[in-house]
Order: C-alpha cells, then structure tokens, then sequence
C-alpha cells in the first residue's frame, strides 16, 4: 500500500511542472493579442485653440473641397505644396481618424473624414504657415 502511494506521489509531482503554466501539458499558449493600432496624429493645446499635429508635431491642415470624405481633392501639382498624411496598405481606422483611398493608389489619413495634409512651409513642430497663401486651407482642429 506504501508503495502504492510513493507511485502516486511521484506521478502527482511529475504533473505539477506541466500544470504550473496554466495550459495543461503539451498546448501550445494561446497567441498574443493583436498590438493596438495607434492614432496618426495627436491635439495639442495651441494659444489658438487646440490642434491636430502628426506624430511628429507638424500641423496638420484641412482643404475645403475635400467634401465627400471618401476622396482627397488634392492631387498632382497639389501634393507638392501640400503632403498627403500617409498611411500604410494595412491602415485601420482608429477612433475618429479614417483611411480613404487617394487617386494614386495610395492612402492618407482623414480626421472625421476630413483628409489630413501637412505644409513644407512649415518647418519645426507647431509651425502653421501652410495657410498664408489660401484661404482654402484650415488648420486641422479636433471640433472640425
């Protein structure tokens, strides 16, 4: 009987190695939860009112004839004085920031459907001289 008791000791503590890990023996752990996708741009508090600047803190504009929010209206020649907000083939919407498709092919970010630009103009994070020559173009503001 002794020894039958040693046996199932030694087969109990045998397991415990397998069971300690919580995936009961030989399963594979479960996989990583998918990295949450982060947002394009962030608001910062300007003595204008807050704003919407990329991750590097260039300002980020708006054009007025970007109306359907699918589309950006600025294309060609336009991309040289204003740079689409890029985003990757695999972007996913986060929050109030969209991906729309431009005429390219390629893809930009849209905040409230609003597609985003930056200005060469500008040349250090928090400069907004993107709108000295058009009044077409608006500063990017998280109420728009």
């Amino acid at each position: 009987m002794s020894r039958f008791i040693i046996v199932a000791a030694a087969i109990a503590l045998s397991a415990v190695p397998a069971l300690a890990n919580g995936h009961g023996g030989g399963d594979a752990p479960p996989p990583p939860k998918p990295e949450a996708t982060t947002a394009p741009a962030k608001v910062v508090l300007t003595k204008q009112g807050p704003k919407l600047v990329d991750l590097k803190g260039m300002t980020l504009y708006t054009y007025e004839r970007d109306t359907t929010g699918k589309t950006s209206n600025c294309n060609g020649k336009c991309t040289e004085t204003w740079v689409p907000l890029a985003a990757t083939a695999d972007a996913k919407a986060v929050g109030d920031f969209t991906v729309i498709n431009r005429n390219d092919g390629s893809k930009m970010w849209a905040y409230r459907y609003r597609p985003l630009y930056t200005s060469p103009a500008d040349k250090a994070p928090g400069d907004a001289n993107g709108t000295a020559t058009t009044l077409q173009w608006h500063v990017a503001r998280p109420e728009n």
